[in-house]
């Protein structure tokens, strides 16, 4: 039969997924003991075209392998490259985006309290904000985020049609009312007016929190919340049109869920933010007891 029709055509005339029925004839002729191959190249590419349909082209081939093994797929990482490669599968590639800081202002600075140092010991300690925009035929949407830096974790966030203090103050209020830190926790971020802002500064200090900002015109010192926008961007935006706010915000909301939840971050050993979070806890429970 199979060599009378393509197996992608009868899949979709019984409605089931090409990757659902390779996954069952791999299972069928896996030998019970010894070595082998578990799933042949063709059940392979199509769990990896399913993947990169899926995420919208946002893996490469180092985090396609990991979300392969993480969905029990036991392959190796040089076949997986090999096979994106042959069959032009890759990840989208960045772009650059304008500047959203406006630092020519009068208003105090903070020192830089992180000085680079992207990696503390627990959740809470340092936090990472800045803005980026999106596109729609309403016109721009602004977004701000908050970041734990130390599982990478989008804590706090704020979608609105302007770059006034209140989107800023509005997604750090989300992190701390989700979050309750403790005083003393450092919010790092660039030296834009929203942030350095007399009403915005009056936040941080209402919940005891200390102000950080980056070097002027050095963008590596803000380098994780740079990364995010890239992947955002990447995932989200290119090659893609909005016609309404709402459309544009919807799109990012469900990015965010997955980023937190799902997507595996190589600084975290290919586990998602909220998975780290939950590991550390287990451990610690663990620990204690």
């Amino acid at each position: 039969m199979k060599r009378r029709w393509p197996i992608t055509m009868m899949c979709e005339v019984l409605e089931i997924s090409p990757s659902g029925y390779f996954s069952w004839e791999a299972s069928q002729r896996r030998p019970a003991k010894g070595p082998g191959r578990s799933h042949s190249d063709e059940a392979l590419l199509a769990h990896i075209k399913a993947i990169h349909e899926q995420l919208r082209g946002e893996y490469g081939w180092p985090r396609m392998h990991k979300e392969l093994l993480a969905r029990g797929v036991r392959v190796g990482k040089e076949r997986v490259r090999l096979l994106m490669q042959r069959h032009g599968i890759r990840a989208k590639g960045k772009k650059k985006f304008v500047v959203t800081t406006d630092s020519r202002h009068h208003l105090p600075v903070a020192p830089d309290l992180v000085q680079r140092r992207f990696t503390p010991a627990e959740p809470n300690l340092v936090w990472s904000g800045d803005i980026t925009y999106l596109s729609t035929e309403e016109g721009w949407l602004y977004l701000a985020a908050v970041l734990d830096l130390h599982s990478r974790q989008i804590v706090g966030w704020s979608l609105q049609p302007h770059m006034q203090t209140a989107l800023v103050k509005d997604a750090l209020l989300m992190a701390c009312f989700r979050r309750k830190p403790a005083a003393g926790l450092i919010f790092h971020c660039d030296r834009g007016s929203q942030y350095c802002s007399r009403d915005f500064q009056d936040a941080l200090k209402a919940w005891g929190i200390r102000s950080s900002m980056s070097r002027k015109g050095n963008c590596w010192d803000n380098a994780p919340t740079d990364s995010l926008w890239s992947r955002l961007k990447t995932a989200c935006v290119h090659g893609r049109r909005f016609a309404t706010h709402d459309q544009a915000r919807q799109a990012v909301m469900d990015w965010i869920a997955f980023y937190n939840h799902s997507r595996l971050h190589s600084a975290l050993g290919y586990i998602s933010p909220m998975q780290f979070e939950k590991r550390r806890m287990a451990a610690q429970l663990q620990s204690a007891a």
